[in-house]
């Protein structure tokens, strides 16, 4: 999870900082992680059912690292353009793929279905904290010691997972074996999604959610240095702050579940993670630095708390709708759309960012954003009385 924060962090500073791209070129950067999600999940999805899923964990941290060592060595060469990033970026987002479907897929076969809430809790303040970790450091390092070191940086965090990975003691079970045709594989997960009412609205959710997020984000990342003067490190604070909001947020996500009905738990955390990004526009070069950097800390402290939480109660509604022999199809399918959509919303943003300005464009994305909470409200997500109650 550092490893991803890191490159999430590091990459985008850079293409700013270092190469000086614009916020369509920025816009593309970001969505080109993406677009494998769109292509290439649902294949992997199919692959992961049939495969032990710790090998392909272990396949995509040794490749991400190993790729970002090529940008090492690109870097030191002087050699690093903005096309050869958007490459690295397309086959970093292919890796992670296979990394995002795998891992979520592999949960339920180390711990029992009615541990999987306070499983994927223990995940989300994981996530939290290489978050914290990631950002905090990735902006540190790019600040003083350059592109090198944090992209070296990057690099170990990946082969240091894939070594804790090979260390797990935990078996995991074979794959169950049955009469394989890949088309009649990859639709049984596509049908399961769709009839599902509560796997509908689970993908609607992220469907709205992320893109939106991802516009508002690029765009911060350009108002924050080009609008408010910010620097790489103080950056990189904002965004650590927001992640201890979001290891604060998984920290309670259990402690919700016994307490609130799980509907309204959902909706309160959509109106939270889209409230929050309304006020980005709000802070103002004028203010003193100090000032700025709290006001932004707090707000994706805010954000991260909404979507931690959210994220928690939103991959246990998967894995208890589901079979374990479909879950890489399901999570393929439901990461095929919530993920796909956010190139678009990556690639909208940076065409707005340059026509109306960072800030203004922020102010649109947060906005539509607001659409999460409308679906929220709507759906039979509204309707969960309690996770155990979607168990089949």
């Amino acid at each position: 999870m550092m490893g991803d924060q890191l490159k999430e962090f590091a990459i985008p500073l850079i293409a700013v900082s270092v190469l000086h791209v614009t916020a369509t070129e920025l816009g593309m950067l970001s969505a080109a992680q993406w677009v494998p999600f769109l292509v290439l999940a649902l294949p992997l999805g199919v692959i992961i059912d049939r495969y032990r899923r710790r090998r392909l964990l272990v396949l995509s941290e040794t490749g991400r690292g190993l790729l970002i060592v090529g940008l090492v060595v690109a870097a030191a060469l002087n050699a690093l353009a903005f096309p050869l990033l958007l490459v690295a970026v397309v086959v970093l987002g292919a890796l992670t793929v296979i990394y995002e479907v795998g891992y979520q897929s592999a949960i339920p076969s180390l711990v029992p279905r009615d541990a999987l809430g306070s499983a994927n809790a223990k995940i989300q303040a994981t996530v939290a904290a290489g978050e914290i970790g990631g950002l905090g450091l990735g902006g540190l390092i790019l600040q003083l010691l350059g592109t090198t070191a944090t992209l070296i940086v990057n690099a170990a965090a990946y082969l240091v997972s894939a070594a804790a990975l090979l260390m797990m003691r935990a078996e995991e079970p074979a794959p169950v074996t049955t009469r394989r045709h890949f088309l009649v594989e990859l639709r049984q997960g596509v049908r399961h999604v769709t009839r599902d009412p509560y796997l509908r609205a689970n993908v609607g959710f992220s469907a709205l959610y992320n893109p939106f997020a991802q516009w508002v984000v690029i765009l911060l990342m350009i108002y924050a240095v080009h609008g408010l003067g910010l620097e790489a490190g103080q950056i990189g604070i904002v965004f650590s702050i927001g992640a201890a909001g979001a290891l604060a947020g998984a920290a309670v996500a259990s402690r919700l579940a016994t307490r609130l009905r799980t509907g309204t738990i959902l909706v309160l955390c959509a109106a939270v993670e889209c409230g929050a990004l309304l006020l980005i526009p709000v802070v103002d070069a004028a203010w003193p630095p100090a000032l700025m950097i709290a006001a932004l800390a707090v707000i994706m402290a805010a954000n991260g708390a909404g979507t931690a939480i959210s994220n928690v109660f939103l991959i246990t509604i998967r894995q208890l709708r589901t079979p374990d022999h479909l879950l890489g199809r399901v999570n393929a399918t439901m990461r095929t759309i919530t993920y796909g959509t956010i190139p678009l919303g990556a690639l909208a943003g940076g065409f707005v960012g340059d026509a109306l300005g960072p800030r203004l464009g922020i102010a649109v994305g947060a906005i539509l954003c607001l659409l999460t909470v409308l679906w929220v409200c709507l759906s039979p997500l509204r309707g969960i009385r309690h996770l155990d109650d979607l168990a089949v």
